[in-house]
Order: C-alpha cells, then sequence, then structure tokens
C-alpha cells in the first residue's frame, strides 16, 4: 500500500493568478504542491478562479480538485486569506466575509515577528481593467489564454527534439515597450505608496511577474515580493522562521496523477455560503 507523504509545515503561502477555468492554468501542478505544504495561512493574492472566462464548457476535475483541496486545508485548521482580483472582481460585493477559516477581502494587512506587510492583488494600478477599457482587456485575456495553448504544443514539439522549452508570451512582453514600461510602472506605484504608508513589505500578483527585491528611494525603502503565477511561471512564496523565499515548482519531479470526479470530495454548495455560489454560477456562459 502506498504511504501518503507527509506534509512540511509552513508558516504562511501566498499564491495568486492562478486562472482556475482557463486553459492555460497548471491545476494539476497546482494540487501536487498543495498536497505538500500544511500552512498555518494561505493567502490567495487575486485572480484565483478567472470570473472573465468562467464557463460551464471548461471546468476539468483538476481545477475542481484544486477548490476542493482548499476545503481540505480550511478543514485541518489553515486560515485563508481570499484577496479578490480582477479575474474575481464579482466575489468583492462581499469583501470583509467571514466563514469559518476563510476570510474575503480586498487588501489585508499583515503583521509577522513585528514586520508589517501590506499585501494586494495590484490591479488598483492597471486602468487597463476599468471602463471601456475593460472589454478590450476581456479579449486579451481570451487571446493570452489561445497563445498559452499554442506555446504548450510548441513546447511539446522543441522537448520531444531535445531542445530547451520558449515562453511567448514572455518574449512578447520583453520585446514591447509599453508592456515592459506597464510593469516597470506597476512596481514603482507598489514601492511608492508602501513607503509612504511605512510598510516594511509589499507583496502583490496581478503582472504574472514573481520578484523578490529591496528598493530604496529618497524617502525610505520597501522590501517589494511578487508572488507570480500558475500559467506561465508556477511560482509562489512561503514565509518560515523570519524570511520570505520566492519559490518555483518542480516540474522536473512532477508526477501527473489521474483525478476523477470520484476523488474530489467536494459539494461546493454545501461548502460556500449560498450568495458567493450564487455569484460563482451568474459567471457561468449558458451551455449550447
Amino acid at each position: 500500500m502506498k504511504m501518503p507523504k507527509k506534509r512540511r509545515d509552513v508558516e504562511v503561502v501566498i499564491l495568486s493568478d492562478i486562472h482556475l477555468g482557463t486553459y492555460g492554468c497548471h491545476a494539476k501542478e497546482l494540487l501536487s504542491y498543495l498536497k505538500s505544504v500544511k500552512p498555518k495561512l494561505l493567502i490567495l493574492n487575486g485572480d484565483i478562479i478567472d470570473g472573465w472566462a468562467f464557463s460551464k464548457r471548461y471546468f476539468p476535475n483538476s481545477h475542481m480538485a484544486v477548490i476542493s483541496e482548499l476545503f481540505k486545508l480550511m478543514k485541518k485548521d489553515t486560515q485563508v486569506i481570499y484577496i479578490t482580483g480582477n479575474h474575481d472582481e464579482f466575489l468583492r460585493k462581499y469583501t470583509d466575509l467571514r466563514m469559518g477559516n476563510l476570510f474575503l477581502t480586498d487588501k489585508y494587512l499583515l503583521e509577522l515577528d513585528g514586520v508589517k506587510h501590506w499585501i494586494f492583488h495590484g490591479d488598483v494600478f492597471d486602468n487597463t481593467t476599468k471602463g471601456g477599457a475593460k472589454i478590450l482587456a476581456k479579449l486579451g485575456g481570451i487571446g493570452y489564454d489561445w497563445l498559452i495553448l499554442i506555446n504548450r504544443a510548441i513546447n511539446f514539439l522543441m522537448e520531444s527534439m531535445g531542445r530547451p522549452k520558449v515562453s511567448l508570451s514572455k518574449k512578447i512582453k520583453n520585446s514591447v515597450k509599453k508592456a515592459v514600461a506597464f510593469i516597470a510602472d506597476f512596481e514603482e506605484k507598489a514601492i511608492e505608496l508602501a513607503i509612504d504608508n511605512h510598510y516594511d513589505f509589499v507583496i502583490c500578483g496581478h503582472i504574472h511577474q514573481p520578484a523578490d527585491r529591496i528598493a530604496t528611494s529618497e524617502n525610505g525603502s520597501v522590501h517589494y515580493l511578487n508572488s507570480g503565477d500558475w500559467i506561465e511561471n508556477l511560482s509562489y512564496l512561503e514565509y518560515n522562521e523570519g524570511k520570505w523565499d520566492l519559490c518555483f515548482f518542480d516540474t522536473k519531479n512532477y508526477v501527473e496523477e489521474e483525478i476523477t470526479e470520484k476523488s474530489i470530495d467536494l459539494n461546493v454548495e454545501e461548502l460556500i455560503h449560498p450568495q458567493i455560489f450564487a455569484a460563482f454560477t451568474e459567471q457561468m456562459v449558458p451551455a449550447d
């Protein structure tokens, strides 16, 4: 009989930009990671479920298994802070709702070992997620999802020929000056506000760019962290013994397991607050 692996104790884990409900989401790898840890505090920093793409047509077992595992962690006394992002903004009308070990909010102030952390998704700095530009952003999100699918097909061929993987989206971002400038501007704004408010750390998501650096200005300094994403980078943050680590899932040692409906121990309607469950179902595009 195969014995389950013992979970690692972790003080804090931060995940962002998982985008459940999209083709680009690496749900199986994330599930493998979640089953390997036992965090005291798990912070989901936005864009966990992709409300912009949420559809009855595509929400496979592996994506539902991730949600199931999150609830299992909560049952095992993991405190979960769900910070809403632009892709799951439909949950923002329930900000500051608490359900057992789950707390839903739009930003979070955390003090660890006497050190102040300001944690938020980051779309507040992105004008493309607001007003009329939001429609273009949603269309861009669909295009991004297809780009990831095409990229996976290319990488399958590259690996079969013994050549290294490539990231089309990273190449596009790095070659387009506006994209590079946006990322720099995003980080600069987050850092500036954190310094002005005398925070020691500022932790974001949104831009799918993992980061760990100390930024200094004439007004002071702050430690900037970005947890990245589970589309391209498969990155996350862990906090133990007074230290943050920016980590990346090791795909080389990943062993894929079959996920079936029977293996998913989850009745969403029983576990989720009725109003929030209604909010999720409102996002679904009716099946043809």
